[in-house]
């Protein structure tokens, strides 16, 4: 197929409407990198309660109101909505449906950290909403592009309820897995709710997994093309899917058992320290004045005294890695004797927020905490902060790693031996790379690398020059949209 292709994203969260993670920036960002190639690129996503309607403008569509969809052999009605994403030409739909929908918290009760008890039927009703709405509009895409567990459910209707629809004769779908971690499971009576009893003979004991309904599996087993974020979480994601973390091989269902990977990118419009309206001062490569003034805000926001010779490690994290959070904490003695000053941003259950408020008691002056999520604060962390600690044992491309280079913050990154990293670590030889790493998740290795980037600190004639070598990097959407076209392309070819 050659020109225009029609594709619709099929994301759980789009920025600047709603984000809670990584997911989000994508979502923003990735179907305006389609569109500005060319192509007819549309987003659907739920309408959340903290979605500001009258700051995004979201309109009424006249023909996707009151949609009925069957749900447990009920219908319930849902509502259309339309905006599109701030500054481009990229329509996105919001499936309105407020029992469902307009609650505190995404997936999760805001205040007890606890996943909604039906966050099964929220997504079901979210994917035969996408579904239903197409066919209201009546716009065929070329390629469905489900994000996450949350929109796994489509590639399982298309090849069981529509199979013979011939409205959907020509769609292929792409599922790309952000947080394997994340994989929504359910009570398997759950499948109730997404066959009814004139359908008994749709094969929905495919999609069980562990004794549970596997929204992720329904997107592996059923999607024409599966991709992680980077080759090397694509290889992890290969690994747990084969059975040998579970005990099941997902990948057996499938004919292709390839995982695909294309890297994420950077909207450079959002996260750009020369454009950034959310931090205290904007600077560039060839003017790093403001970078100082952000420090200083950062260190005031946290009530830390202002110290320009001191470190500030900052650490973003919404811990869904257990594992890096209880290296941080194992080490945390050890760092505070480095003389540094560390800021964590994130969310965390009780038991963390906790220990951590404790270590925040003990190092009062040098610590700064902070467990909501607030975009300008993160933002501001990351052009204040010296170091960015990532400290995650997952193979996940966290965006935050690339946010940094731009802002002239060094990343302190986890690189396990035998892996490629598309970030370049630093080479005191050379004098190329921004990044210290350690190969092994162990204490041993994780404090050699935090003493190395401490140590370097200290010759600022150096870190200047690692700074502006990160600063350099371009790992804009540009390229990461090319490699999507080719993937979607190989879809369609493929499952002709």
């Amino acid at each position: 197929m050659k020109g225009k292709l029609k594709i619709l994203m099929v994301f759980p969260e789009v920025a600047p409407f709603v984000k809670t993670g990584e997911i989000g920036d994508v979502g923003g960002a990735l179907p305006k990198a389609l569109k500005e190639m060319g192509h007819d690129v549309r987003v659907i996503t739920p309408q959340y309660r903290t979605i500001n309607e009258r700051k995004y403008i979201l309109r009424d569509v006249i023909r996707l109101q009151n949609i009925d969809i069957s749900l447990g052999g009920k219908n319930v009605c849902i509502d259309v909505k339309s905006a599109f994403l701030p500054n481009s030409k990229v329509q996105v739909y919001f499936i309105d449906y407020k029992p469902f929908f307009f609650k505190e918290g995404l997936y999760a009760d805001s205040k007890s950290g606890k996943n909604y008890a039906d966050n099964d039927r929220r997504f079901i009703l979210f994917s035969k909403g996408v579904l239903k709405t197409l066919i209201k509009l009546q716009w065929q895409p070329d390629v469905i592009h489900c994000h996450d567990w949350q929109s796994g459910l489509i590639p399982f209707f298309l090849e069981t309820v529509y199979r013979d629809d011939p409205f959907f004769g020509k769609t292929f779908t792409l599922f790309t897995i952000h947080n394997l971690n994340l994989q929504g499971n359910f009570n398997p009576k759950c499948i109730s709710y997404m066959v009814e009893d004139s359908q008994s003979d749709i094969p929905a004991d495919t999609i069980k997994f562990q004794e549970q309904c596997s929204f992720l599996k329904a997107g592996v087993v059923y999607s024409d093309i599966v991709n992680a974020t980077n080759e090397k979480y694509s290889q992890k994601v290969a690994f747990q899917l084969n059975g040998k973390n579970h005990g099941e091989n997902i990948l057996l269902w499938r004919k292709d058992k390839a995982i695909h990977s294309v890297a994420n990118g950077i909207d450079y419009s959002v996260w750009n320290p020369e454009l950034d309206q959310l931090i205290a001062e904007t600077y560039s490569i060839s003017d790093l004045d403001g970078k100082e003034e952000n420090k200083q805000a950062l260190l005031k926001n946290q009530g830390l005294p202002v110290s320009p010779k001191i470190p500030v490690i900052g650490m973003l994290s919404h811990l869904m890695d257990q594992a890096g959070m209880d290296l941080v904490q194992n080490c945390f003695n050890e760092l505070m004797k480095m003389g540094v000053y560390f800021i964590f941003l994130g969310k965390g259950d009780k038991s963390f927020r906790q220990s951590l408020g404790q270590i925040h008691k003990k190092n009062t002056g040098r610590v700064g905490v902070n467990f909501s999520h607030d975009e300008s604060l993160n933002h501001l962390l990351i052009a204040g902060a010296d170091i960015l600690l990532m400290s995650s044992s997952h193979t996940i491309l966290e965006s935050n790693k690339l946010y940094c280079l731009k802002y002239g913050t060094i990343p302190i990154i986890y690189f396990p031996k035998g892996s490629e990293e598309i970030i370049r670590p630093f080479d005191s030889e050379t004098g190329k790379g921004a990044a210290f790493i350690f190969k092994g998740f162990d204490r041993r290795q994780f404090l050699k690398a935090v003493k190395r980037a401490v140590r370097t600190f200290e010759d600022q004639k150096l870190w200047l020059k690692i700074m502006k070598n990160g600063m350099r990097e371009d790992f804009s959407w540009h390229h990461s949209s090319k490699k999507y076209i080719k993937l979607y392309l190989k879809c369609i070819s493929k499952k002709k």
